[in-house]
């Protein structure tokens, strides 16, 4: 190695990635949840500096937002084991990888991709759906909730594909009704009673967010 070699590289500065994430405070809200479990989630609101606008997040407040719902899911009060986690659109498919491997012993992974319209919601023919056991227990994961009864649609399909299975369901963002994203009740989300109406055994909310939502990163579906 002559001299010019150890300086062919030139020294590099460390540099801080330009993020926009801002995450509000951390308050409790009771949610369904399964017989003799906690109701309580620790859940943090995501503010959002432009009205209006969609939220873009990071991936740091997207692992963020993963690991506040592995800290639910540990915290209910009972232990959860779910056969498969399943991925509502790509959002919803990185969150159940995740969440997966994480908290349910890289379980089977299930995808479901969503064709919306204006007037109908139907399952593409790429949506994936592993064998399971009979009467599975499955864990639904979405990006996000707000009007549209996306999740009560996912839930009819999947007890139709899997008779007697039991669901819960993890969504990243919650839309609130007000501005006030510090809702005192589970009552106070937009889908609040889509949620309760699909029969979840118990759900988990990591964020509330405020219209019209927010962006996962990659511009993920």
């Amino acid at each position: 190695m002559n001299g010019d070699t150890a300086h062919a590289y030139p020294d590099t500065e460390l540099r801080q990635l330009p993020s926009e994430d801002v995450v509000g405070p951390d308050f409790i809200l009771d949610a369904p949840t399964m017989e003799y479990g906690n109701p309580e989630r620790l859940v943090y609101s995501l503010p959002n500096p432009r009205p209006g606008q969609l939220l873009n997040l990071g991936w740091a407040s997207f692992g963020y937002g993963v690991e506040r719902l592995v800290h639910q899911i540990k915290n209910v009060g009972r232990r959860v084991d779910v056969d498969a986690c399943f991925g509502v659109n790509e959002a919803g498919l990185v969150m159940a990888t995740f969440l997966a491997s994480a908290q349910f012993g890289r379980c089977p992974i299930g995808y479901l991709r969503c064709n919306k319209s204006r007037d109908f919601i139907a399952l593409d023919q790429a949506s994936a759906f592993p064998h399971l056991p009979e009467a599975p227990s499955i864990l639904l994961c979405d990006f996000e909730v707000k009007h549209a009864d996306v999740v009560g649609f996912i839930s009819r399909e999947i007890r139709n594909r899997y008779p007697g299975a039991e669901l819960y369901f993890a969504v990243f963002g919650a839309m609130t009704k007000e501005r006030d994203l510090n809702v005192s009740g589970f009552d106070d989300l937009t889908g609040a009673g889509i949620m309760r109406d699909a029969g979840f055994k118990a759900v988990f909310v990591a964020a509330t967010m405020a219209p019209p939502g927010i962006e996962p990163p990659l511009e993920l579906r």
